[in-house]
């Protein structure tokens, strides 16, 4: 019997020096957020067309190039690179019949020719 008045006892006695739990402190309010800058736009790609030019217009300053039953119309515009080996042309160098290899941009239902590189013909067998 004393022990069971010992352990109720010494069970109030704990129970009254036992404090409750802090409240846990507020978490702080989330720092604002920055405002998001807009994603960066994604690269252009550029697809490519090799062919022959059927035609060439100065004036709506676009170039018909056609392979095997494909015909297309690239726009170019004062970006535009055209180069034949090293050499740098421009539009009006451009004529029917050369070989040419188009890298260009779709906007909307236009082709934007990026680059045009013009074939170089190979040099003949050297006897």
């Amino acid at each position: 019997m004393v022990v069971l008045a010992l352990v109720a006892f010494v069970s109030v006695g704990l129970a009254q020096q036992t404090k409750p739990a802090p409240a846990p402190a507020p978490a702080p309010a989330p720092a604002p957020a920055a405002p998001e800058k807009p994603a960066p736009p994604a690269p252009v790609k550029l697809e490519k067309f090799n062919g022959v030019i059927a035609k060439v217009d100065e004036a709506a300053k676009s170039v018909v190039v056609t392979a095997k039953k494909v015909e297309k119309t690239f726009l170019t515009n004062e970006q535009t690179k055209i180069t034949k080996g090293k050499e740098t042309l421009s539009l009006a160098d451009l004529k029917p019949g050369m070989n040419v290899s188009i890298e260009y941009k779709k906007e909307g239902d236009q082709l934007i020719a990026s680059t045009i590189k013009v074939a170089v013909p190979k040099a003949a067998p050297k006897k």
